[in-house]
């Protein structure tokens, strides 16, 4: 088993990529639609091409911690660098189908051939982790999200795959610098992931 330094490094590099879980959503209580969406394959180039830079925190019952990320993605290929993990230094993550690996001074090198089994091998975890690429253009990433928008006509939720996601915007922008995501456990606890954008 990992140490906890390590699964917390782990844990912020997966949810880089969205740790969506199995939980059962919680239906929300108004203003919510089920838009008609494109398949995934249908969206342009320009949907799946994007440079960011911001802050990404994970929060869970047995750990916390954050990081400073840069992430370049390009259609199905990535790079994803995070600093300042609790003072380990720079963890990287790339990615391209059928090959995506994870290297750490503390971890080593963790390769897979999916998001979701880089995970599993990290920290023994199951869960599909290919949402964020949509979320954090504000686009659901299946045609099952619930939706919310605000005054205008932004998304400002979804609840989709067992989380809730909030979207913050500033000003009149159309895409969200900040997300935050949320998913309840049968405990009564959740799980919390906030990722700030401070540039795209």
């Amino acid at each position: 088993m990992l140490k906890l330094n390590s699964m917390t490094c782990v844990l912020l590099a997966s949810s880089i990529l969205s740790l969506t879980g199995c939980q059962q959503v919680i239906k929300p209580e108004s203003n919510v639609t089920t838009p008609t969406l494109e398949a995934p394959d249908q969206h342009t180039q320009a949907d799946r091409q994007f440079q960011l830079q911001g802050k990404i925190g994970v929060k869970t019952a047995q750990q916390s911690g954050s990081a400073f990320f840069t992430w370049l993605q390009d259609q199905d290929q990535f790079d994803i660098e995070l600093t300042g993990i609790l003072g380990i230094g720079k963890t990287q993550i790339s990615g391209q189908p059928g090959n995506v690996t994870l290297n750490s001074a503390k971890t080593g090198l963790i390769e897979a051939s999916t998001p979701e089994e880089l995970l599993q091998r990290a920290t023994g975890w199951q869960a599909p982790i290919t949402h964020l690429v949509d979320w954090v253009q504000a686009r659901p990433a299946t045609n099952s999200a619930q939706v919310q928008k605000d005054a205008n006509n932004r998304i400002s939720q979804m609840i989709e795959d067992g989380w809730t996601v909030d979207l913050s915007y500033n000003a009149q922008a159309q895409l969200p610098n900040r997300l935050i995501l949320k998913q309840r456990l049968d405990n009564g606890g959740e799980n919390r992931i906030t990722m700030v954008i401070q540039d795209r």
